[in-house]
């Protein structure tokens, strides 16, 4: 993955300070990755993947191409952002499908379960 790493910041022709500054972390932190001083951590991945659109199998496995396709939907980009799996996604998709009285009926149910006050 540390070799992807510095490889993926070259190709978008960014110093290891400029690749940090978007991912809130210094110069040094990116060092320390990219020699392999430092691991990856689950959410350094995550954070870079979506602030450069990065492929998460290509950076952490090499396999797939480097970049992701734009998002074609913002689900599309819901997804990517909260890591939901297929069922999660497919409830969303299915939610946004419903009429405006038959989503009441489901916030009204998600509102007994999660315990939220009714004028929320």
């Amino acid at each position: 993955m540390n070799s992807r790493l510095k490889e993926l910041r070259k190709i978008l022709n960014l110093s290891q300070e400029e690749f940090g500054y978007k991912l809130g972390v210094t110069k040094a932190t990116i060092s320390r990755l990219e020699s392999g001083v430092n691991s990856l951590t689950e959410q350094m991945l995550k954070s870079i993947c979506r602030e450069y659109n990065v492929n998460y199998l290509w950076l952490t496995e090499g396999t797939g191409d480097m970049f992701m396709g734009v998002p074609e939907t913002i689900i599309d980009e819901l997804v990517v952002q909260y890591d939901l799996n297929d069922v999660e996604t497919e409830i969303l998709k299915n939610y946004l499908t419903l009429t405006k009285e038959q989503r009441q009926v489901v916030q009204e149910y998600l509102r007994k379960i999660f315990n939220l006050d009714k004028g929320k």
